[in-house]
């Protein structure tokens, strides 16, 4: 059974049959259904066979022109000035956290896979606020980790660039999750993704440019957040900027426009 927390999170989860009853009756009076998740659009398929030229999955978007990754020289300098300006130690190495505090995206997990990693000169970057934010306040406490956890509560879109720019990795250690915008805003930075085994991010990430964790216990996420820490060359920008590409605003958008239109010519007249 689900948690309470996961109900609340989904409908479809809490009252089922009242859902797919309900969405049953709507998705036939659409044309074009589209979802940002291949599982999804498949599920959709074999559920309404008789819509499915209807359905197709669509790539979330990112804008490029935004998010875009520093010279070495620049990220160095970047990195330097964070340390600095919250009196960390120069050669701190920086973990990204971008969203909500939800059991969702179970960011206690996080916080205990820091514990896990064991290193003093890790620093966690938590940008999100969110109902969990009293508990992880609390668990970073028992955990002693008040030196390694920054958390800024939340943060203006735009801002989030500079975090995405410095950081060594972004880090997801959710329960489920469709296409998160920060995974791909993160590589078009050219940082790479340690993420749980969810959503589409592992249908698309690279081994150069991040890491799946198959085991969520925090152990198992430390593990794969050393390998990017110890190993960042292997983990380029360009490798990250590479599979990004595919999802910048305009390639997307293109795609969109030309299936609608030839859709549109199929059309009898």
């Amino acid at each position: 059974m689900a948690s309470k927390e996961g109900k609340n999170a989904i409908l479809w989860r809490r009252c089922p049959q009242a859902y797919f009853a309900l969405e049953g009756w709507l998705v036939k009076q659409f044309d074009e259904i589209l979802s940002c998740n291949s599982e999804s659009a498949s599920f959709y398929q074999k559920q309404y066979p008789e819509l499915a030229d209807r359905v197709s999955f669509i790539r979330n978007t990112v804008d490029t022109d935004v998010c875009k990754p520093l010279s070495e020289e620049e990220r160095t300098l970047a990195r330097l000035n964070f340390a600095r300006e919250h009196s960390l130690p120069d050669g701190t190495k920086f973990l990204l956290f971008a969203g909500r505090l939800h059991p969702q995206k179970d960011p206690l997990r996080l916080v205990q896979t820091i514990a896990a990693l064991n290193d003093p000169l890790v620093h966690l970057i938590i940008a999100g606020d969110g109902e969990l934010a009293p508990s992880l306040k609390a668990e970073i406490l028992r955990l002693n980790l008040s030196s390694q956890v920054t958390m800024l509560g939340a943060v203006n879109p735009v801002k989030l660039v500079p975090l995405y720019q410095i950081a060594h990795a972004l880090v997801l250690t959710s329960e489920f999750e469709g296409l998160p915008l920060v995974v791909l805003e993160a590589l078009a930075c050219g940082t790479p993704i340690v993420s749980t085994r969810c959503g589409e991010t592992p249908n698309f990430l690279t081994p150069q440019s991040g890491v799946i964790s198959d085991d969520r216990a925090p152990k198992a996420i430390a593990n794969a957040l050393q390998k990017v820490l110890s190993q960042p060359q292997q983990y380029s920008q360009s490798a990250c900027l590479q599979v990004a590409q595919p999802y910048s605003a305009r390639h997307v958008v293109s795609q969109v426009y030309e299936s609608m239109l030839n859709r549109w010519k199929a059309q009898p007249t």
